[in-house]
């Protein structure tokens, strides 16, 4: 069951949790998110989602997970399709923010025990043979190519 919604932060996940994860009683969990909280902060948008505050929200989502479901869970790390090196890009800003939201993913990860697919390490080593346009027509929704690099990562 895909309940992922576009444009959604975790501060949206924990707010339809129990409906979305609890009452479905999965199976697998697998949860990717992160580039819409980050987005959140470098476009000063209501409410904002920085790294610690990801954090703490996630870290309660897989605790509650934990304590009701005995299911296996994966952590899919955010990502984003670009290589742009300009100084003072958004693209660039992006990336320079973006490993402060993977190193929360990788430290839950090891916390709760859970499997780890770095998508951004993933995509980066895609983008040293081949350009973004292959994956995404702009670096956040991927296409069909991008997301069978992400399927291809996830059941590796």
């Amino acid at each position: 069951i895909n309940k992922g919604i576009g444009g959604n932060r975790i501060t949206h996940l924990q707010e339809r949790w129990a409906d979305d994860v609890f009452a479905n009683k999965a199976d697998h969990l697998s949860i990717k998110i992160g580039i819409n909280d980050l987005h959140s902060v470098l476009r000063n948008v209501e409410d904002p989602v920085p790294p610690k505050l990801f954090g703490s929200i996630y870290e309660a989502l897989l605790s509650s997970t934990r304590e009701t479901l005995s299911c296996p869970i994966t952590l899919l790390t955010p990502f984003y399709i670009s290589t742009d090196s300009t100084r003072d890009t958004f693209r660039r800003k992006v990336l320079d923010l973006i490993p402060e939201y993977i190193t929360v993913v990788e430290r839950m990860a090891e916390q709760f025990g859970t499997e780890l697919v770095r998508l951004h390490d993933v995509f980066q080593e895609h983008l040293k043979h081949r350009d973004a346009e292959t994956f995404c027509p702009e670096p956040v929704h991927p296409n069909r190519a991008g997301h069978m690099v992400i399927a291809r990562a996830l059941f590796e």
